[in-house]
Formats: structure tokens, C-alpha cells, sequence
């Protein structure tokens, strides 16, 4: 800058950073625990877990959700195999899970049709009413009047009570 420049217009900027002012000699206590934690804590966990990474990076596996193997179905155990009967019911308590959630999906798409939709949801949604009843239908049939405490036993009687009703209707 010129040395006939003015003053007021450009004003030279600061030469240096103002230093603070410390009132005590003593450190901060609070910057003393934070590096204290950082190496005896933070510093020892993340490095091992790193290290544990690192070893396992090669057989990585994902976990979505558990998969069942199907095991038999109650009219196939063994008379007296009680193994069988517990994992034939907790199969059936897993399907029974599976279809209430596909029952749910199934009519949230047809109350979302229905909003997008509105009044003339009728002719415009007519796919996934015809989906929904379907499906309804089919639950009801399989689930249907079970009451509060279903088991894979009670399904297999109201079958088995209504095969029988179809065959003397025949």
C-alpha cells in the first residue's frame, strides 16, 4: 500500500492474532480428562476392533432377517413324536405371522389406491380390491374362528371338519 493512502478508507488489517490472556498457570481440567479417556479408553478399543475387522473382512456375513428351514407339517409327524408336533406348531405360528403381514400389505396398497383415488375408487382400484378380497378370503377360510388361542391342531381339525362338509355336500 501507498504511505499517502487513507486511513479511514483502508485500514490496515491487524498484524498479528491477538494472544489470549491466561488468568491461571494451571491447564485445563476439562482438556486434561478428555485426553486422558482418549488414550486409555478410545484409543485401546477402537485399534482392537479395527484389528478384529481387519481379520474377519474376509468372511463378512449380512444378517437380513432369520430363514427357517420348512420342517413337516402336523399330518406328517410321527404318532407320539413330540419334537415334531412343537416345530409343526411354531411352522404354523411362522405362516400364520407371514400371513396376517402379507393380509396387512395387501390392504394398505388398496387404502392407498383408494386415497389417491377417491370416490371412483370403485372402477380405478378394481385390481387390488379383487387382490384384497382374494386374499381376505383365503385367510378367513384358513384362520378363520380359530379364537384367541389357534394352534396349528385346531387349523388342522376346522380343515378336516370342512373337507368333511364339502364331501357330504357332494
Amino acid at each position: 500500500m501507498p504511505k499517502d493512502h487513507d486511513k479511514d478508507v483502508y485500514p490496515e488489517p491487524p498484524s498479528r492474532t491477538p494472544v489470549v490472556d491466561r488468568q491461571s498457570v494451571l491447564p485445563n481440567p476439562a482438556l486434561i480428562l478428555s485426553k486422558l479417556f482418549y488414550y486409555t479408553v478410545d484409543l485401546p478399543v477402537t485399534t482392537f476392533r479395527d484389528i478384529v475387522e481387519g481379520i474377519q473382512s474376509g468372511k463378512k456375513s449380512h444378517y437380513y432377517h432369520q430363514k427357517f428351514r420348512r420342517v413337516p407339517e402336523l399330518t406328517q409327524c410321527q404318532e407320539g413324536d413330540y419334537v415334531c408336533y412343537y416345530e409343526a406348531e411354531m411352522q404354523w405360528r411362522r405362516d400364520y405371522k407371514v400371513d396376517q403381514e402379507i393380509v396387512k400389505v395387501i390392504q394398505e396398497r388398496l387404502r392407498a389406491c383408494q386415497q389417491r383415488e377417491g370416490p371412483s375408487y370403485r372402477q380405478n382400484c378394481y385390481k387390488e380390491l379383487q387382490q384384497f378380497e382374494q386374499v381376505s378370503k383365503a385367510f378367513q377360510s384358513r384362520y378363520g374362528d380359530l379364537g384367541a388361542y389357534a394352534s396349528a391342531r385346531k387349523c388342522l381339525m376346522k380343515q378336516k371338519e370342512r373337507m368333511m362338509a364339502e364331501q357330504q355336500t357332494a
